[in-house]
């Protein structure tokens, strides 16, 4: 069993477990502790998706520090349980975990977010038509999330999302846009 430890919040230092499954490989600290610092005051009472959540550990890490909701999106049946159990056992009431590929489960959700968190598996090669199915799903102003193993210039997204900041982590490009 794995595990990655909450960085910050209502749940600080509580362990998330999640299950080896091919492609899943959580958001290292270093990135997500930067990715945190630069929404610091942009999670709090917010609506947040986590498209190809795997450890669940940016979603849950949003709802530690205050998000209103999260919807989970998790392909593998297995994990898709595991974040279930990770969310019952912080008695998390404002989240929901969706067990299906996010090219189908994106087609099908009606609300609106003001965060997203897209972190594909790297060799499924999903950044640009994820961007496009999550595009109309978007609050004014939204931030997105991106993390790639590639240059994200290399990444084809909606021309109207804007690069706010990004950084790298050994092999891990990130970065953060507004819609």
């Amino acid at each position: 069993m794995n595990q990655v430890r909450i960085i910050g919040g209502e749940w600080k230092r509580r362990l998330i477990r999640f299950d080896s499954v091919d492609g899943l490989r959580p958001t290292p600290d270093r990135v997500r502790e930067t990715l945190f610092n630069w929404l610091m005051w942009d999670i709090a009472g917010k609506n947040v998706l986590d498209v190809c959540a795997g450890s669940g550990a940016l979603g849950i890490e949003a709802l530690s520090r205050g998000a209103a909701s999260c919807t989970l999106i998790e392909a593998d049946r297995k994990q898709a349980q595991r974040l279930k159990d990770n969310l019952l056992q912080l008695q998390c009431t404002t989240a929901q975990v969706i067990c299906a590929k996010a090219e189908q489960a994106l087609g099908k959700l009606s609300g609106k977010f003001d965060l997203v968190f897209l972190d594909p598996p790297y060799s499924l090669n999903l950044w640009t038509p994820l961007a496009e199915l999550i595009d109309p799903l978007l609050n004014p102003s939204a931030k997105i999330y991106i993390e790639a193993d590639r240059p994200l210039q290399q990444l084809q997204l909606p021309v109207h999302w804007q690069l706010l900041k990004q950084t790298r982590a050994g092999q891990v490009h990130a970065g953060l846009y507004q819609a």
